[in-house]
C-alpha cells in the first residue's frame, strides 16, 4: 500500500516522534543521549530550525519543532542519518536503527500547540520513568526555569503572560495539569482488549458496572484499577474513557 501522503503544516510547526526498530533501545548510556542533543544543536546552527520542546526516552524521541531552511524531511533525515552513523560506529552494529520513516503532526494553533509541548514533557511521567517530570534528565522543561536555552523559551513563555516570572509560574502549572492529552503516539502492534471485554471482566470478578465505577468505594476501585492495569492488551487511555477518571489517576495506582 502506498504511504500516506503528510500533512504540511501552515506554521510549519510539527510534533515529530522517532523510534528504535523493533522497538529497540536508541540510547544506551549517557553518552548517546549527550549526542543526539549535540547533532540538534549542530543542525540548529546549520538549518535555523526552532525547538520547542523535546524528551529523549529510551527507545524513541518527541520534538516540537519548526521548520528552518529547509522542509522538515530533509532536515529529519538529517538528524536521523547522524546519530545513526555515530551509534553503529560505538556500539560496533550495522544497519537500521529507527523503525520507518519518522512519525508527525502538523501543529497548527496555540492552543494544541500547548497540549503537544505539555504531552511532551509528562512522556517520561506517563511512562513511569520519574515521579516528577521537573527531575528527568532528558526533557526540555528544565530549561524553563534556568540557564540553560536549547528550546525557544521566549515564544512559549509569551503565550502564558508578559512578564516572566509570571510566566513561568503559569508554564509550571500547566506541565503539571492531570490531562487526557492525546497527541501522536507510540503504537504497538499488539493484543488489544475490547471495551465490552473489559466491562465483563470486572463485571465477573467483581460484580462491579464499569459505568458506575464512581459510585464505587475508593479501595475497591484501586483492587479494580490493579487488576486491569495488568491485563495484556489494555491501555490507561482505554481504562481513562471506561472509568471516567484521569490516565495520571490510573497511571499513580
Amino acid at each position: 500500500m502506498p504511504r500516506e501522503a503528510r500533512k504540511i503544516s501552515k506554521s510549519k510547526i510539527y510534533h515529530v516522534m522517532i523510534r528504535g526498530i523493533n522497538q529497540q533501545n536508541i540510547f544506551a548510556d549517557d553518552e548517546d543521549y549527550e549526542k543526539f542533543m549535540a547533532i540538534l544543536d549542530t543542525y540548529h546552527k546549520k538549518i535555523g530550525y526552532e525547538i520547542y520542546a523535546y524528551c529523549l526516552m529510551g527507545n524513541h524521541v518527541h520534538l516540537l519543532i519548526k521548520e528552518g531552511k529547509e522542509i522538515l524531511s530533509n532536515t529529519m533525515k538529517r538528524i536521523g542519518a547522524s546519530y545513526v552513523y555515530w551509534y553503529n560506529w560505538q556500539y560496533n552494529r550495522k544497519g537500521h536503527l529507527f523503525q520507518d520513516r519518522y512519525k508527525s503532526e502538523a501543529v497548527e494553533d496555540d492552543a494544541y500547540f500547548l497540549t503537544v509541548l505539555r504531552y511532551i514533557h509528562q512522556n517520561p511521567l506517563k511512562a513511569g520513568l520519574t515521579d516528577d517530570i521537573g527531575s528527568y534528565k532528558w526533557s526540555s522543561y528544565k530549561e524553563y526555569t534556568s540557564e540553560t536555552k536549547r528550546v525557544n523559551v521566549d515564544f512559549v513563555l509569551s503565550l502564558f503572560a508578559k512578564e516572566k516570572d509570571k510566566a513561568i509560574e503559569k508554564f509550571k502549572r500547566f506541565n503539571y495539569e492531570s490531562n487526557n492529552d492525546q497527541c501522536l503516539e507510540v503504537t504497538e502492534k499488539k493484543k488489544t482488549l475490547s471495551d465490552k471485554k473489559i466491562r465483563q471482566l470486572v463485571l465477573k470478578k467483581f460484580d462491579i458496572d464499569v459505568a458506575s465505577f464512581h459510585d464505587v468505594p475508593s479501595k475497591t476501585q484501586i483492587e479494580v484499577l490493579k487488576y486491569l492495569k495488568k491485563l495484556d492488551g489494555s491501555s490507561l487511555r482505554q481504562l481513562s474513557r471506561l472509568t471516567g477518571l484521569t490516565v495520571n489517576k490510573i497511571f499513580k495506582v
